[in-house]
């Protein structure tokens, strides 16, 4: 009996982590070609085909095109496939322990452009198939706020360290923060004009510096 145990437990733990390649098949697959052909110009089939599956596994995996490019942005936020949100993870933890604000806003800057790098393509993509998808629209509105709730936790983080600016309360800075480091703001200054990951690093927290500090 014990054997047989260990053996279906062998075997279960092999399915699964079958089905977890696969899914990171389709979600590699499908980030590939959100890229080329944008949103409304990928199917499920072409995902299917360029993850080398069949289109029932891609529906059975995932089920709709929405929960693919949202397991996209889920992964690409965090930079891995692990179930642990943003906030719970080294670098805001590291940030809410830091006592310096200076050193607050430069490890913010640091993570912030290596995020960016991985998000703001997608954010492109949800941006043209947000115009004519209320699905994608109402996903891209989650997001934005997400964000805005993350920004506020660097902000109160900061602001527990000495004073904001004065005159600016910590909705205005969260605001701010949230449009500076926004992935319209990284795109322009990376794709558009060129900005090398320090650059727009130091950048960023320059200007976070002179915004946020009394």
């Amino acid at each position: 009996m014990t054997d047989g145990k260990a053996k279906r437990r062998y075997h279960s733990k092999r399915r699964e982590q079958q089905a977890k390649a696969t899914r990171r098949d389709i979600v590699d697959a499908a980030g590939r070609l959100f890229a080329e052909h944008g949103y409304v110009g990928t199917t499920m089939e072409a995902i299917a085909r360029e993850a080398n599956v069949a289109v029932q596994t891609v529906y059975a995996a995932f089920a709709t095109k929405r929960a693919i490019l949202r397991r996209l942005v889920d992964i690409a936020v965090v930079g891995d496939e692990e179930p642990v949100p943003l906030l719970e993870r080294q670098g805001p933890k590291t940030v809410l322990r830091e006592r310096d604000q200076h050193r607050q806003i430069a490890m913010f800057a640091s993570d912030i452009s290596q995020i960016m790098e991985r998000v703001s393509p997608l954010f492109e993509v949800l941006r043209v198939a947000a115009s004519t998808e209320p699905e994608i629209a109402a996903l891209l509105d989650e997001l934005l706020h997400k964000r805005l709730q993350g920004m506020r936790f660097f902000v109160d983080a900061v602001a527990a360290r000495g004073r904001l600016r004065t005159g600016m309360t910590t909705d205005q800075a969260a605001q701010t923060v949230w449009a500076l480091s926004s992935p319209d703001v990284h795109r322009l200054l990376t794709v558009k004009l060129g900005w090398s990951r320090e650059d727009y690093q130091a950048w960023l927290q320059d200007m976070l510096q002179a915004t946020l500090l009394a």
